[in-house]
């Protein structure tokens, strides 16, 4: 039986209105400009003892299906978003253990202003900073700064390279022991620890060096999704927690396999980056509640494939609703999220794409969780057992106080009871707490 835990996070899909439309969402469409909601989920999670809160964001209002923007802003799909570094801060004001981890892109995003975004949150925060790395996946994003359309895939990951290297020269521009507060020579900061890095590559450069001084954590938490082949080479030779959603316990157990063949090619220990794969359980009181409430998943994605097809579609930058219901799904190509629209076409196969689609939205996580708090984390547990990974990202798609007091006051003391998550935090910064276990 495994006896070390495994690690927890929480992926929200944004920061302002969640779940318009569902059940026990409250009054979501008058009050999602106050962030009070999810500051109350960091709280929480913290409270559960989950290593970090991962902020994703999209800044553009998605205008894929039907060749236009009303069925996005109909609907309330991923739209409207809020800039996430200002949630990050709240939460961070709002905790004392639990990392917080915002989205900034690499083409929205200078790298002296990353740099600086989240070497401030790290401050503030006490060590407690990181950064969901991201390369930008839709031209329509691009067009609202000032560009025709995004780089090809994997030349953004060839700017990302760089991009990279800059910010953590600049949070290393500073070093350990560079604020002396000397105040009977009148020195606050040794000049001989601080220094400019003179970076100039192909696509960036930066003279440096920061001046919002040094971190916490001197190097912040580096957080990144890396799905095609060129994005997992990237993750493993830079980031220290991997977000995953391969479908299957074998595709996971793959997963792993191939990230820690990567670190090691990098020169890095396998256990220095946590791999943790997505997840959102169906809880009940009864294994019988659990079952109803994944039928009922499933009947809704039947009868609102139209609603899936968007939201494929503006991850992938495919409009869906121009392709026949009824007729094999064929051959497609993106420049959006290539894993996705992969994992997408292997579901689909020779099947007709109403087919394909009510298949993949009801199958979205890494592996179905369902039951009673005690079964389902005895399912995270075999899981955990049998690929070998680090722990787990929840991805709950209707976030309420309701779905949250189901993860932390009914599953993970379930978690706790069985020995596999922390009860109580270590340490006082994120990195040390990633890399406790």
């Amino acid at each position: 039986m495994r006896t070390d835990p495994f690690h927890l996070a929480w992926f929200l899909q944004g920061s302002s209105v969640q779940a318009w439309g569902a059940s026990w969402t409250g009054s979501i469409a008058d009050e999602w400009m106050s962030a009070d909601m999810f500051v109350d989920l960091a709280r929480n999670i913290e409270r559960a003892g989950f290593d970090y809160m991962l902020l994703e964001d999209s800044i553009y209002v998605g205008e894929n299906h039907h060749t236009g923007r009303d069925y996005f802003l109909k609907r309330g799909m991923s739209i409207p978003r809020q800039e996430p570094s200002v949630v990050a801060t709240l939460m961070a004001a709002a905790t004392s253990r639990l990392g917080i981890v915002p989205t900034l892109s690499t083409f929205a995003y200078a790298p002296y202003l990353v740099a600086r975004i989240v070497g401030t949150l790290d401050q503030i925060s006490g060590g407690r900073g990181g950064w969901n790395m991201v390369t930008g996946s839709s031209d329509l994003s691009a067009m609202n700064f000032g560009m025709d359309r995004l780089p090809p895939h994997d030349m953004r990951y060839d700017m990302a390279e760089e991009f990279v290297e800059i910010c953590k020269e600049l949070w290393g521009s500073w070093e350990p022991g560079c604020i002396v507060a000397d105040e009977q020579n009148n020195v606050l900061i040794d000049p001989s620890k601080v220094h400019a890095i003179n970076y100039k590559g192909r696509y960036y450069s930066s003279r440096g060096p920061l001046n919002s001084g040094p971190c916490p954590q001197h190097q912040p938490v580096i957080a990144q999704a890396g799905g095609s082949e060129r994005g997992k080479s990237f993750a493993a030779k830079w980031a220290d927690t991997i977000v995953a959603h391969p479908k299957g316990v074998e595709a996971m157990k793959a997963y792993k396999a191939s990230i820690a063949q990567k670190l090691v090619e990098h020169g890095r220990d396998p256990s220095s980056c946590k791999v943790l794969y997505l997840v959102g359980p169906l809880l009940g009181e009864t294994e019988e509640d659990a079952k109803a409430l994944l039928r009922r998943r499933n009947a809704w994605a039947a009868r609102n494939v139209e609603y899936s097809l968007a939201r494929l579609g503006w991850i992938t930058n495919i409009d869906f609703s121009q392709m026949d219901l009824d007729a094999p799904v064929g051959e497609l190509s993106t420049n959006g999220h290539q894993e996705s629209l992969r994992q997408f076409l292997v579901k689909a196969g020779k099947r007709t794409l109403r087919e394909a689609m009510v298949d993949y939205s009801t199958s979205g996580q890494s592996i179905d969780l369902v039951g009673t708090p005690d079964q389902v984390a005895g399912q995270m547990e075999e899981i955990m057992q049998e690929v070998g990974g680090d722990g787990f990202l929840f991805s709950m798609p209707n976030v309420c106080r309701r779905t949250t007091a189901e993860i932390c006051d009914g599953l993970i003391p379930a978690l706790q009871k069985r020995g596999v998550v922390r009860k109580h935090y270590t340490h006082k910064q994120f990195r040390d707490n990633l890399l406790e276990f």
